[in-house]
């Protein structure tokens, strides 16, 4: 209310103070006249205020309130709750630190890993603290995850872990090409590189290079990835979006596990319709 008042009083409105005693009122014939115009009478172009154009919404009340959806109530709580007991003895049956690695990165990419986050920090102290590195030696693959993870949770990793992967020259092997999983592990552990890292960056260069080349010449699963990743990489997308187009390729996998499988189905349709019931009730 007061800025609307401010703006309807009138530019031109001046006020009339008495002359000094000490200023004459008759000005000499030398002296410089400074006039008030008022506003009104100024030339300036009057100010148009821009327009963001923003289209009008394409959910109605009437749809958005008819969102429902039927994952919500006791039972799938209880499923849920189940399916995260199953996976905790997962953690505590898996010893080999590979194994740990990759079920630590499917939950992740599931969208399901904000459940276990105990479980997941146990896991990567242990690797991180151990010394027996052998499970990653000449494994391109093992050493690319394993950097990747542990330094996306804040663990420090040095980049000459892939020094051994490089030749006398300097250069990547030529062997490291035909490891398809290995050289989209690498890829993807590429991105997580500190300023300055050059091998990091010379990695990036060599796997985004050589998975081009070859994308249209493997497993269609796989180039699937592979085409997703080069795409935008995984540590740049939104993990649930992420979580959503992983499921279908997850599922495909001859190593897919039934109870992750269904614990990301059912996490997910339960996130979605809080998000709904959060919608319904914003929208009133």
């Amino acid at each position: 209310m007061a800025l609307r008042l401010l703006l309807l009083t009138p530019l031109s409105t001046f006020t009339r103070y008495p002359p000094s005693k000490n200023v004459p009122l008759t000005n000499p014939s030398n002296a410089r006249v400074i006039r008030c115009i008022p506003r009104s009478q100024m030339s300036d172009p009057p100010l148009v205020r821009r327009s963001g154009n923003y289209q009008p919404c394409i959910w109605e009340y009437d749809y958005v309130q008819s969102l429902t959806s039927h994952y919500a109530g006791e039972t799938y709580t209880k499923r849920a709750e189940k399916l995260k007991g199953d996976v905790s003895i997962m953690f505590e049956n898996t010893v080999e630190p590979l194994a740990q690695l990759e079920l630590i990165d499917v939950l992740q990419r599931l969208g399901v890993s904000y459940h276990f986050e105990g479980e997941i920090k146990r896991t990567l102290d242990t690797i991180y603290t151990s010394r027996n590195n052998k499970w990653m030696e000449d494994d391109l693959y093992a050493t690319a995850l394993h950097f990747r993870l542990l330094r996306q949770h804040g663990y420090q990793v040095p980049q000459e872990v892939f020094s051994s992967f490089k030749d006398k020259m300097g250069n990547f092997k030529a062997y490291l090409c035909k490891d398809i999983k290995g050289m989209l592990s690498f890829y993807e552990a590429s991105y997580l590189s500190l300023q300055g890292e050059v091998i990091l960056d010379e990695a990036r260069d060599f796997t985004s290079s050589h998975l081009n080349d070859i994308k249209e010449k493997i497993d269609l699963n796989l180039a699937k990835q592979v085409s997703h990743a080069l795409e935008l990489p995984l540590h740049w997308r939104m993990l649930r979006l992420e979580a959503r187009w992983f499921v279908e390729i997850y599922e495909r996998r001859e190593d897919m596990n039934p109870i992750l499988l269904e614990l990301a189905k059912l996490d997910y349709n339960m996130v979605q319709e809080t998000h709904q019931k959060d919608l319904r009730d914003m929208s009133r």
